[in-house]
């Protein structure tokens, strides 16, 4: 062997050895809602954690059912849900540990302009459903697991009816792509404020029904029990920084529209349990 060529072959592995020796950069997954990923928050807010920890986040989107599987599974490390019955379950068995609930919104419910079931003229979001349930109008739900659907199920034992086989859509799907069938279709639905913000400028709907105490919707966010070592720490990071960390004032400054969509959780109040609720004058806020 040529000594120029040799001396270009000791180079290269010795490069190769190099990179072979360099750290793997740290990294964090988390699973959370569509409804969290529609609304724009993360992809707002996660880069702000990421260049002040040098941790970078990969996001998995979907529902909070599918989000305490892949938890249960080990494929994620933390979890961001609103469904706080899931999330006492998963407690319970151990799966997840450091709970703690880091914001709030409503629930609203809204459907075509015109509004054919009347649901602007309701007693509370149980009257709503019911009388969506008694009109002619479709309804289009997720169907998918989701916290969301969890609540509308919730709502419609309220009401104590629920619409004929043939005006319930079942999407399967998301809360963007719910709300897009049920602009196209004229029909109503339940969804999540941010994302209705995000995306109502291209929808025909409406909001027509909010406030209601059955509607508050919080957010929690947590760590895989089992956990350890680096995968922790970098896991741990990510939560301080949501529930007392930096991440509090970005979460505040978030605004889908000019419209600011959640509330941060209220300092010094009782959090780490599901069942744990924000003050009421904040709670009833529309």
């Amino acid at each position: 062997m040529r000594p120029r060529s040799f001396l270009a072959l000791i180079a290269m592995v010795c490069l190769a050895a190099s990179f072979a020796c360099q750290p793997t950069p740290a990294r964090v997954r988390i699973a959370t809602t569509t409804s969290v990923e529609n609304s724009g928050l993360l992809a707002a807010i996660v880069p702000v954690f990421e260049r002040g920890s040098h941790v970078a986040v990969e996001v998995l989107a979907v529902g909070s059912g599918q989000a305490m599987n892949l938890l249960t599974r080990g494929e994620v490390a933390v979890g961001l849900t609103h469904d706080p019955a899931r999330e006492e379950a998963a407690l319970a068995a151990h799966v997840i540990s450091g709970y703690e609930k880091i914001m709030f919104n409503q629930f609203v419910i809204v459907g075509p302009n015109a509004d054919p079931a009347g649901v602007a003229h309701a007693s509370n979001a149980a009257d709503a459903f019911g009388r969506i349930a008694v009109s002619d109008a479709p309804f289009a739900s997720r169907g998918d697991g989701s916290g969301t659907f969890a609540r509308e199920q919730y709502l419609w034992k309220l009401a104590v009816r629920r619409p004929s086989a043939e005006r319930l859509l079942d999407t399967g799907q998301g809360m963007g792509g719910t709300l897009r069938v049920a602009s196209e279709r004229g029909a109503y639905t339940l969804t999540d404020r941010a994302t209705f913000e995000q995306f109502r400028a291209s929808l025909r709907l409406t909001s027509l029904y909010a406030g209601d105490s059955d509607l508050l919707n919080t957010y929690s966010i947590f760590i895989r029990a089992d956990l350890q070592g680096a995968e922790r720490a970098n896991a741990e990071a990510l939560t301080r920084w949501f529930a007392d960390g930096d991440g509090r004032r970005e979460i505040a400054a978030f605004a889908a529209h000019g419209q600011h969509v959640f509330t941060v959780w209220p300092a010094g109040t009782s959090r780490d349990r599901p069942a744990d609720l924000p003050p009421v004058e904040f709670a009833n806020a529309r």
